[in-house]
């Protein structure tokens, strides 16, 4: 069966993956479309010159090699069950779901399909892999966003935060990758790609930081080891939805060139 890649939601993400197909700078067909709003993304598919059709949730793993999830972290554990049961791969950009589902990886390697999780937002996960080959002593990651990319978030709610008419920053949050990742669920897929890539979810610490006034997600990434010292700092512009930065989606659609080409550059 020849390459195709079947995308599952048509948010932010999805759509821009689409533009790009549609412009012929994928490298691979989509084969079809899901989404749980159908009237809204049929709706964006008809803007498309040349649009894929819309199809069920099977119907969409039977055509596809790859199935790209863009959809939120609900749909991956049932949409992992069933992509795998059909012997294909899977590309999750909720990567969070992996930390509360880790029977996901376990099936992926029993089953032999590859699951590929995209950096995403964030950057230098090939040094974090590399280093944590050796002896890595501690990694720490802070999160600066402004206060309209954490509204809703179930540890605001559940603390009784108001980042309403905040005047100056405000730390929201401190604990591990797992705890941020439960917390704040649409925001740190981020903290989730940085603790697979390297001491796991429970040896990974994370603050959050809302700052009142500022325009980017910003990341810091510090990883001390027998290697030395490395240090990464993100500044990412939001994309249509505030939550998630630009470079997400051009993650993504590099990483699907990357998933169908012979040649890999990096670790």
């Amino acid at each position: 069966m020849a390459a195709s890649i079947g995308i599952v939601g048509c948010g932010a993400i999805g759509q821009a993956i689409l533009r790009e197909a549609d412009a012929g700078k994928l490298n691979v067909p989509v084969s079809g479309v899901t989404s749980r709003t159908e009237s809204t993304a049929l709706e964006f598919l008809s803007t498309l010159s040349d649009p894929p059709p819309y199809l069920g949730p099977a119907e969409l793993i039977n055509r596809s090699t790859l199935i790209v999830e863009t959809a939120g972290g609900h749909v991956v554990p049932q949409l992992a069950k069933d992509v795998f049961a059909a012997g294909k791969d899977l590309m999750v950009i909720s990567i969070g779901a992996l930390l509360e589902h880790p029977e996901i990886l376990e099936e992926s390697r029993s089953k032999g399909c590859r699951l590929l999780a995209p950096s995403g937002a964030i950057a230098g996960l090939d040094g974090i892999k590399s280093a944590c080959a050796g002896r890595v002593d501690r990694i720490t990651m802070t999160s600066r966003k402004p206060p309209r990319a954490l509204e809703g978030a179930p540890h605001l709610v559940e603390n009784e935060i108001n980042l309403e008419g905040l005047e100056e920053e405000l730390e929201v949050f401190s604990g591990t990758a797992r705890e941020a990742c439960k917390g704040f669920p649409a925001n740190l897929n981020v903290s989730a790609a940085v603790s697979l890539a390297g001491l796991g979810p429970d040896k990974t610490q994370v603050k959050i930081v809302a700052v009142p006034g500022l325009e980017r997600n910003c990341h810091d990434i510090e990883v001390e080891g027998e290697f030395g010292l490395l240090t990464i700092h993100i500044e990412n512009v939001p994309s249509e939805n505030p939550k998630t930065g630009k470079l997400t989606a051009l993650s993504i659609i590099r990483s699907i060139r990357d998933a169908v080409d012979t040649v890999s550059i990096g670790t």
